[in-house]
C-alpha cells in the first residue's frame, strides 16, 4: 500500500478535529514569524507537494518562496534550506542549536536510535562514539594501515572486469562497486569477504543492505502522523525490524568468534583489524557490545550503497560526455603509465580526477537532504523563526544547482575546479558551503575520508585498465541519466557497459 493510499484510509476520520487545529494555527501571532511556503491542506499540509522526487519538487518551490522555507507534513513542522548562505547559518553559526536528529520511524527499529552514532542527541555518549571512530576507523594513520585491503579489493575488480572483458558481457557498475565495497569494509572490519561477484551465496547480504535503504527512504506516514505509530500501517517497522535484526545477529556471532579465538592466543597474536580495536573497548568498559553491534550496523547501511551508487554516477557522466572521460584517461597515463600501479598518496597529483569526483557530487549527491536534524529551541535563521521541535532539511540536491553560484548548473563540467577557474580550490570537506554533499558541522559524515580514497581507487581501477562501450550499442548522448529518489539518489535506469581492452 502507497502512502498516499494509507494517508486517506487512515485520516478521513480525523478530518474535523484537525481542520479546526488548522484553523486556529493559521492565524497565530507565531506562524507570521516562520519563513514562508506554500499553503498547507488541512489535515494532511504539504505532503502532496513532495511528489514522487521531493529533491526536485522542493528546488522549484524554493524559486518561489526563497531558500529557507516553512512545510507543513502532517503534524510536523519543517523547515527546508536550499542555499548555501542558510546552510552555513543552520550547519556553521547555529550548529549547537541545531545538532540533534529527526528520528524517523523505521531508524528507531530495535532501539538502534537510542545507541546509533547517526541518530543519537549529540551527548557525552555520541562524542565518546565519533571519537572511537576518528581514532579506530577514519584517522589518517588507520587509513593509511589499510591501503594494502583496499588496493587488495581493487585488484579483485579488475580481475573480475577482466573476465567480463573476456567474454565481452556488460558490468553492472553499481553492482560490482558495490561488491568491492563491501569487501572493501568487510575485511577492514572482520577481515574477512561477504560477497563474491559471480555468485549468488552473498546476495541474501546485498539485499539485506538494499532493504535498510530501500525502508529508509521510502516516505512513511507515521512520520507525518506519529499517532499511528502502533499500527504501523505499511509495514515498515517490521520490514526494518527483520534486516536491522539479521544484520546485528550476523555481527554478534562474528563478536563472540572473535572473543572465543582471543581467549585462546597471546597479545602478540591477536589481529590489529577494526573489530579488535573495538573489542578492546568493550574490555576497557568505554564501550558496550550492544554500541559496537550498532556502530557496525551504521557504518555498513550507511557507507556501502551511497558508495556504489556515487561511482555509478561519476561513470554515467563520464560516459555521457566522452571528451571528460578522455581528459580524465588521458591524466591517469600521464600520471600513472601503462600499468603503474596507484597509490592513494597519488590522489593530489590527479587534479582533473578530483575535478571529477566534486563535479559528480555537486550533480548526484548521495544523500540529497543530507541526514535530517532538528531544532532543540526557537532559532533565529534569516531574520525568521525556526521553532523548536521543527525538522530541518538541507537540500544540498538544490544547492548545487543553484544558478547564482554555478554557472551551467546543470552541465557536467569538471574544469570548474581547476586552477584559474571559479571554484578552484572549493572541496567538500564541509568547509566550503556551495558543495557539502558529507555535511558540514559536528554532524559532518566521519566516513568521508575513507569514501575520498575508497571512490578515487575504484574509478581508477575502472577508467585506467579499460575502454567502455554501452550496453546493446546504446550510443553516449541516449543514456538515461535521470535519477530515483530514496535515501540516496540512484540512476533510475542502472548503468551497464561492456569493457574492452585498450
Amino acid at each position: 500500500m502507497d502512502l498516499f493510499t494509507v494517508l486517506l484510509f487512515l485520516l478521513c476520520p480525523f478530518l474535523s478535529a484537525i481542520l479546526l487545529t488548522f484553523i486556529s494555527k493559521k492565524f497565530s501571532r507565531s506562524s507570521k514569524l516562520l519563513p514562508p511556503g506554500p499553503s498547507p491542506l488541512p489535515l494532511i499540509g504539504n505532503i502532496f507537494d513532495l511528489g514522487n522526487k521531493p529533491h526536485e519538487s522542493l528546488f522549484n518551490l524554493s524559486k518561489r518562496y526563497g531558500p529557507i522555507m516553512t512545510l507543513k507534513l502532517g503534524t510536523k513542522t519543517t523547515i527546508v534550506i536550499s542555499s548555501f548562505e542558510m546552510a552555513k547559518q543552520v550547519l556553521h553559526n547555529n550548529d549547537l542549536a541545531f545538532s540533534s536528529r529527526t528520528v524517523p520511524d523505521t531508524a528507531a527499529s530495535l532501539g538502534h536510535d537510542k545507541v546509533s552514532v547517526v541518530w543519537m542527541s549529540a551527548s557525552a555518549k555520541w562524542r565518546s562514539l565519533r571519537r572511537a571512530c576518528s581514532t579506530e576507523l577514519f584517522s589518517p594513520k588507520r587509513l593509511d594501515s589499510t591501503q594494502s585491503l583496499r588496493q587488495k579489493k581493487a585488484q579483485e575488480l579488475l580481475d573480475f572486469v577482466e573476465e567480463q572483458c573476456k567474454k565481452g558481457e556488460a558490468v553492472d557498475i553499481a553492482e560490482a562497486a558495490f561488491t568491492t565495497a563491501l569487501n572493501s569494509i568487510s575485511n577492514t572490519f572482520f577481515s574477512m569477504d561477504f560477497a563474491c561477484y559471480s555468485s549468488d551465496k552473498s546476495q541474501e547480504f546485498k539485499d539485506t543492505i538494499w532493504g535498510i535503504m530501500v525502508e529508509a527512504g521510502t516516505p512513511n506516514v507515521v512520520d507525518y502522523f506519529p499517532v499511528f505509530r502502533g499500527l504501523d500501517p505499511q509495514g515498515a517497522r517490521k520490514r526494518m525490524d527483520y534486516y536491522f535484526g539479521k544484520l546485528l545477529k550476523f555481527f554478534d556471532g562474528i563478536l563472540d568468534e572473535k572473543l572465543r579465538l582471543r581467549a585462546s592466543k597471546t597479545e602478540s597474536e591477536i589481529s590489529n583489524d577494526v573489530m579488535d580495536s573495538f573489542l578492546n573497548h568493550m574490555i576497557d568498559g568505554q564501550l558496550t557490545r550492544e554500541e559496537v553491534l550498532h556502530l557496525f550496523l551504521d557504518l555498513f547501511a550507511a557507507g556501502i550503497d551511497t558508495t556504489s551508487a556515487t561511482v555509478e554516477w561519476a561513470m554515467a557522466e563520464l560516459m555521457h560526455n566522452p571528451e571528460k572521460l578522455a581528459k580524465v584517461k588521458q591524466e591517469l597515463q600521464q600520471v600513472l603509465g601503462e600499468h603503474g600501479k596507484f597509490e592513494e598518496s597519488k590522489i593530489p597529483e590527479l587534479p582533473y580526477l578530483n575535478a571529477v569526483m566534486k563535479e559528480t557530487l555537486r550533480l548526484h549527491p548521495p544523500v540529497p537532504f543530507l541526514i535530517p536534524r532538528k531544532s532543540e529551541n526557537d532559532v533565529q535563521v534569516g531574520g525568521f523563526v525556526v521553532p523548536k521541535n521543527s525538522e530541518i532539511l538541507v537540500n544540498v540536491w538544490a544547492m548545487g544547482r543553484d544558478s547564482r553560484v554555478w554557472k551551467e548548473p546543470y552541465s557536467f563540467e569538471p574544469e570548474r575546479f581547476l586552477d584559474g577557474q571559479d571554484h578552484h580550490g572549493v572541496d567538500f570537506k564541509g568547509r566550503d558551503f556551495e558543495l557539502i554533499p558529507f555535511g558540514a558541522g559536528r554532524r559532518i559524515c566521519p566516513g568521508m575520508p575513507l569514501a575520498n580514497r575508497s571512490l578515487h581507487f575504484m574509478l581508477v581501477t575502472l577508467l585506467h585498465n579499460f575502454d567502455w562501450v554501452l550496453e546493446n550499442g546504446l550510443k553516449a548522448k541516449e543514456m538515461d541519466m535521470s535519477d530515483k529518489f530514496g535515501l540516496d539518489l540512484k540512476k533510475a535506469q542502472p548503468l551497464r557497459a561492456v569493457p574492452t581492452r585498450l
